[in-house]
């Protein structure tokens, strides 16, 4: 934000940012005895997608670039396990997670990409 650095004009940066605050509207719609489960969770893996990528960007060895991708792919992999639980214990629809899932699907589609590079 007050640096300006390269990774804020990629488009993952924007697109992950974007799933943090749908993963942390739609965690508003939990039941409230999830709050220190699957609440915070989903925060910390949606938060952990878009941190990742961020200091990914900033490394200068592929190895080390590939790595923070890597993790951040996994906790991709955990926002979606957390919806599809969500969605097993009726806290919502599928329907209602659609745009959600539009972005879960763009950021592992963009990841794999900087991933294989």
């Amino acid at each position: 934000m007050f640096l300006k650095l390269a990774h804020t004009k990629l488009d993952i940066f924007f697109v992950t940012k974007q799933l943090v605050i749908s993963c942390y509207n739609k965690s508003k719609l939990l039941p409230i005895d999830e709050k220190f489960n699957m609440i915070q969770q989903l925060r910390r893996a949606a938060l952990s997608v878009h941190l990742n990528i961020a200091e990914g960007c900033s490394r200068k060895s592929e190895i080390e670039r590939r790595r923070f991708f890597e993790i951040s792919r996994g906790s991709l992999i955990e926002v979606d396990t957390i919806f599809d639980i969500s969605i097993e214990l009726n806290y919502y629809k599928k329907e209602e997670l659609e745009e959600t899932g539009i972005l879960i699907v763009r950021v592992v589609q963009m990841l794999n990409k900087m991933i294989k590079y």
